[in-house]
């Protein structure tokens, strides 16, 4: 029986209890006393499950508030704003980018404003651009788990030449920071930009599929 049908409680409950899905990041910094290998690409889920997107938006609704509350506890101002800002997929979709979870693409205004709901190629994001992407698990035998939320910031021109002055940011379902190039923590989102050289004429941006892109509001 899927893990929707128990409803929201149940939901928050896993939120809590998620902890042994997120062991190959947290210990990211020691393993049996010695420095572990930094992750390379995300922790892959080798068997998603395949949901609609009625599904798909009833399963991220009862498990969002609590994921939310969970991201905030990072302290990192996008955890606490995002979700005021639009969503510009009708449905969370499944990333392969993202280790085959479901995620949402959320941006601010200055993102919005700037185009980002029409990326073309040669677009530049401004300063204070932001872009906020929060992830579930649904695995085959119908078992659902918060995800992190992914973050990228637009940084001021030649504040961080090595990521095209992109800020990355990793939260984890329990609300600690994985990663930040912002901080001591930079090494560990070196895969982040790596992956997303591939859309560089894009800004470095990847969007939504066009089968989850509802029409953008008249202006």
């Amino acid at each position: 029986m899927p893990l929707r049908a128990f409803g929201s409680a149940v939901a928050l409950t896993v939120v809590c209890a998620v902890t042994s899905l997120v062991v190959p990041w947290s210990r990211a910094d020691t393993v049996g006393g010695e420095e572990a290998v930094q992750p390379r690409e995300h922790f892959k889920i080798n068997r998603p499950g395949e949901l609609t997107k009625d599904d798909a938006n009833i399963d991220y609704n009862s498990i969002i508030d609590g994921m939310a509350r969970s991201y905030v506890a990072s302290g990192d101002k996008t955890a606490a704003r995002y979700r005021g800002w639009q969503r510009f997929n009708d449905a969370p979709y499944l990333s392969d980018n993202h280790g085959n979870r479901y995620v949402n693409n959320y941006a601010n205004a200055i993102a919005d404003e700037a185009g980002y709901g029409q990326l073309k190629p040669g677009i530049k994001m401004p300063p204070g651009a932001i872009i906020a992407k929060d992830s579930f698990t649904y695995t085959k035998d119908n078992k659902l788990f918060p995800g992190a939320l992914f973050v990228m910031e637009k940084l001021a021109e030649g504040t961080s030449p090595k990521t095209a002055d992109w800020r990355y940011v990793m939260i984890l379902p329990d609300g600690s920071i994985f990663g930040d190039t912002n901080a001591d923590s930079t090494e560990r989102m070196d895969f982040c930009h790596e992956c997303h050289e591939r859309v560089a004429e894009f800004d470095y941006l990847f969007f939504v599929p066009e089968e989850y892109r509802p029409p953008l509001p008249v202006k």
